[in-house]
């Protein structure tokens, strides 16, 4: 999965699995449903006709944050992301996506078998992702232009753990995963950021379950999902000397953040 944490006791109240659990609830998931597609209604007219004058990344951002707020996540943000960083972090949910965007205008980088997929691989190329390959080394010199095309012009997002946590533990900062990255012009920033839900080990979206029986119990709570996005101090240093310096010094940075 991709697309911590400090647990309530209270919060596996919150767990529901199967459709039947429900109840009363997908009136709830039918309302913020239908609120999503409001959103996109109303958004994408101007957002075709400003892709058409070279503007295609305005409106995708704010969208995807309000994505988030509809799904009932409510944001708190301490920093700031720096101007054109690539920013390195956890990955905790499919809820992830949409508050960095909305949080930091970012632009993601993203598995290529996302775009075998015609209509995700469409949404995600509304918001500038870059599709990289991971098992073929005679992709790295391009895909390294295609990151510093992107960050020449906006800030650009990896996920080090690969896929998505369970909310109670980092996985480990995959350095593999930088290799696109590792000789950065100086005045790139790379900042890590932490995602600390408040109830992090029921958002996750981790080992075997499925995707739409995640959804189905974000869009069926009913109370608010607590997040606070911490954008962290730039690497720095010997922190930029390799990709595994940089993967190291931002896994550990993120799990002070955390208190892991």
């Amino acid at each position: 999965m991709t697309i911590a944490w400090s647990c309530t006791a209270s919060a596996s109240t919150e767990t529901i699995e199967a459709p039947e659990k429900l109840g009363w609830r997908w009136l709830l998931v039918a309302l913020r449903v239908a609120g999503w597609l409001l959103v996109f209604a109303l958004i994408v007219i101007p957002h075709l006709l400003l892709s058409l004058v070279g503007q295609r990344h305005v409106i995708p951002p704010p969208f995807l944050g309000a994505l988030a707020w509809i799904s009932g996540v409510r944001v708190h943000v301490r920093g700031k992301p720096l101007p054109h960083a690539l920013l390195l972090g956890n990955h905790v949910s499919w809820l992830d996506i949409l508050v960095l965007a909305g949080a930091s205008r970012t632009a993601f980088v993203a598995q290529s078998g996302l775009s075998e997929h015609p209509f995700l691989a469409w949404l995600c190329l509304q918001n500038d992702t870059l599709f990289i390959t991971r098992d073929q080394r005679s992709t790295v010199a391009g895909q390294v232009e295609q990151v510093l095309e992107r960050l020449g012009h906006r800030r650009l997002t990896i996920f080090p753990e690969a896929t998505t946590n369970d909310g109670k533990a980092l996985l480990p900062f995959r350095s593999s995963l930088l290799s696109a990255v590792e000789r950065l012009p100086r005045d790139i920033p790379v900042q890590p950021f932490a995602l600390e839900y408040e109830d992090a080990a029921d958002v996750s979206w981790f080992g075997d379950e499925p995707g739409m029986a995640n959804f189905r119990k974000i869009m069926a709570r009913t109370r608010p999902i607590y997040l606070t996005i911490h954008f962290l101090d730039p690497l720095g240093g010997e922190e930029l000397a390799n990709r595994k310096t940089m993967a190291a010094a931002a896994q550990e940075k993120v799990a002070r953040a955390l208190r892991m």
